[in-house]
């Protein structure tokens, strides 16, 4: 239901989402650095300014709940993980922008405040909280929300929910000025529109030979430390590493419930079939037996899971399904009951608050009341105007629209779709005491109650100490030399856990490894674990493999990685010096193709923007080679993507002269503001002192 209390929770989603308002690309690079040193205090710092942990983890909480309420999802490790990240990255914006904001003294005025909300028109964040029936912003809804605001009886937790709210308006509208400031100020000349012009419609006609990488096998190739040390220098700038990343390998003890504990968990369930075939209080018995306490309610065809859905709705009341495994759980489901029912209900309702009226009873007791006067002849509006705590509700006469099964409170949903239209009933929720009417009820199909009680399949003390005594084992066999033997020994499977952040949730193969990852950020080279660690249903022992640490990665580290372009760089060489060969005393492409072995393929209207080779690849350097190229000379070789070429240039097709360069200069315009907006964060983040301690917090 639309309480004020939920919109309210929707206002503050824009709260947390502002701070990374929406023009600005991409994100804050995180800076790893010195984590288990620092302020016990702080979280992080940016420039000297402390990001304290308690100012943190407030945020964060902040945004975990809002997460909460507008998904309706648990949280997992790796949506902890990018809430977590999010939060961080709104301090880093925060912090890098307002250093810039305050220099520069910009501010937001009284004027332009108040134009921002209650102008003609106002800040977009405003018009997507006040939005009516259509969908479209609603000024008087937007007025209604701002004198209540005023009233004596506002919550003083909304009043600074709401001031909150602004100053993060304000905070934005600082942001967008000073980014402003930086998109206005670029300026594309006519050279510039003259020369994307000529990029994009100037044609090149040329053949070429390739003599592709892959004609030279692999294993001919022997890469020599100086063959690293080429390709290293000449690409040093490509391994700047923003934060530090470490690296481990770990052995996993499964301990997944044994089949002994599958027969176990089924004959607990197989005992209550009996029991739950005879109980005449199927609600109770779910409370008492399940370990999913769900409130037992109408579900129409497709509500079900499928298994249920295909036998419950031509079963008879009191059919038991069952036990069956799902998800996780064995089950079993009984039919409770069966009817032809509406599809949605309109309603409206006036809502009291238990604790402001002095208890549910004296709620109850005024809820009755208030009944009889609806029933007399008192308009429904007006009560619900005077009386009830759902404001957003009370806009509309305390209409709450018109709504499905299953999008409400259990006990609310039950009682106005049992109902008939005009009924006038009290309920009581866990949201409060409800005088609802029934406006009118839609739509005629079966519905049925199923009642199911499950109960996890989860490994039993006996199979989870065995797994663990043999995950104990190998690690009292580890010396610092024989992780390798061991597992090989053992018969298992080393796996690699690559480039993981100090603040990951997860790792290869392992979805909550927190515990695993804070370890290996404390740990050296070449250190395996001085614990077994529990993830899931695995035991793991693991070893750092690798540490990169922030900044330029020495070669030794990266070694592995660039081992396939150094193969390809040393097969270039091999193959420009085939074609060099080829070139000398030759007159044109086809002798050339001859003497290497190759063929000439011929090409037409090849432009500079789109630099891609038919049926081969994109060829940047390639390309751009042929518009730096005289025609009808033959090329030196050219190292691409794909292999060594050498091409003839036969000419060019130059485009009619640009008599207005208006929209060429619009175009790169917009794509020069778009870029500089994430590239001004790049900027400050370049030129920022960036200590992040997140991994010994989180």
């Amino acid at each position: 239901m639309s309480f004020l209390r939920e919109r309210m929770g929707k206002i503050l989603a824009g709260v947390i989402g502002l701070a990374l308002f929406a023009f600005i690309v991409g994100e804050v690079v995180q800076s790893g650095g010195a984590f288990f040193r620092g302020d016990v205090n702080n979280i992080g710092q940016v420039n000297g300014e402390n990001i304290p942990y308690v100012k943190f983890s407030e945020r964060l909480e902040q945004s975990t709940q809002q997460f909460k309420q507008q998904s309706g999802q648990s949280l997992t490790p790796q949506i902890t993980n990018y809430i977590q990240e999010t939060t961080w990255n709104q301090f880093l914006t925060e912090l890098l922008l307002n250093k810039e904001i305050n220099k520069l003294g910009l501010i937001v005025g009284p004027d332009e405040r108040q134009a921002m909300i209650s102008g003609n028109n106002p800040d977009p964040q405003i018009q997507r909280q006040f939005v009516g029936a259509d969908g479209q912003y609603d000024k008087t809804k937007r007025d209604q929300f701002l004198n209540y605001l005023q009233s004596p009886k506002v919550d003083p937790t909304q009043l600074k929910a709401w001031a909150d709210f602004v100053i993060q308006l304000e905070e934005a509208k600082k942001q967008q000025k000073y980014m402003a400031l930086v998109t206005n100020g670029l300026y594309v000349n006519s050279l510039d529109a003259q020369d994307d012009y000529i990029a994009k419609n100037k044609l090149a006609n040329f053949k070429y030979t390739v003599l592709n990488y892959a004609s030279i096998p692999d294993a001919n190739v022997k890469l020599t430390d100086a063959d690293y040390s080429t390709y290293y220098n000449e690409h040093k700038s490509e391994f700047k590493n923003p934060q530090e990343l470490r690296s481990f390998e770990y052995v996993s003890f499964n301990a997944a419930p044994s089949t002994a504990d599958t027969a176990a968990v089924k004959a607990q369930v197989d005992k209550l079939v009996t029991d739950f075939k005879a109980t005449n209080n199927d609600s109770l018995f779910v409370q008492i037996n399940s370990e999913t306490k769900a409130q037992l309610a109408y579900m129409k065809k497709g509500q079900l899971e499928p298994r249920l859905d295909s036998v419950m709705f031509s079963a008879d009341k009191g059919f038991i399904y069952g036990p069956y495994l799902s998800n996780g759980s064995f089950k079993v489901a009984k039919l409770v009951d069966a009817k032809i029912g509406p599809d949605s209900v309109k309603a409206r309702h006036i809502l009291l608050n238990p604790t402001t009226e002095g208890g549910v009873d004296r709620a109850v007791a005024k809820a009755d009341s208030l009944k009889k006067l609806i029933a007399a002849g008192r308009p429904f509006a007006e009560l619900a105007k005077n009386f009830s705590v759902d404001k957003v509700a009370n806009e509309k006469g305390g209409d709450l629209g018109t709504y499905g099964r299953n999008t409400m409170d259990p006990v609310f949903e039950a009682a106005t779709f049992d109902a008939k239209v005009g009924d006038i009933k009290v309920v009581t929720t866990q949201f409060g005491v409800h005088i609802v009417q029934i406006l009118d009820q839609k739509g005629s199909s079966k519905v049925v109650k199923v009642a199911v009680v499950d109960k996890p399949l989860l490994p039993s003390t006996k199979t989870t100490a065995a797994v663990y005594a043999k995950a104990q084992a190998f690690l009292s066999s580890l010396t610092p030399e024989n992780f390798d033997a061991q597992a090989k020994k053992a018969g298992l499977t080393i796996k690699n856990a690559e480039d993981v952040n100090a603040t990951a949730a997860s790792a290869l193969g392992l979805d909550n490894a927190r515990e695993v990852v804070k370890w290996a950020f404390k740990s050296e080279k070449g250190t395996f674990s001085d614990q077994v660690f529990s993830v899931g249903d695995q035991y793991v022992v693991a070893r750092v493999s690798a540490i990169k640490p922030k900044g330029v990665l020495p070669l030794d580290v990266v070694k592995k990685q660039i081992e396939p372009m150094v193969r390809i760089q040393v097969k270039g060489k091999q193959l420009t010096d085939k074609l060099q060969a080829a070139l000398n005393g030759a007159s044109g492409i086809d002798q050339v193709a001859q003497k290497a072995g190759s063929t000439v393929v011929p090409l037409q209207n090849i432009v500079f923007a789109n630099p891609v080779i038919p049926g081969a690849t994109a060829e940047y350097k390639v390309i751009g080679t042929v518009f730096g190229s005289q025609p009808n000379k033959l090329s030196k070789p050219v190292a691409g993507q794909q292999g060594v070429y050498v091409f003839t240039l036969d000419s060019f097709t130059n485009p009619a002269q640009l008599t207005n360069n208006v929209r060429e200069k619009q175009q790169i315009g917009q794509a020069l503001a778009q870029r500089s907006q994430g590239q001004v964060l790049d900027a400050l983040k370049d030129k920022a002192n960036v200590k992040d301690n997140r991994a010994k917090f989180l």
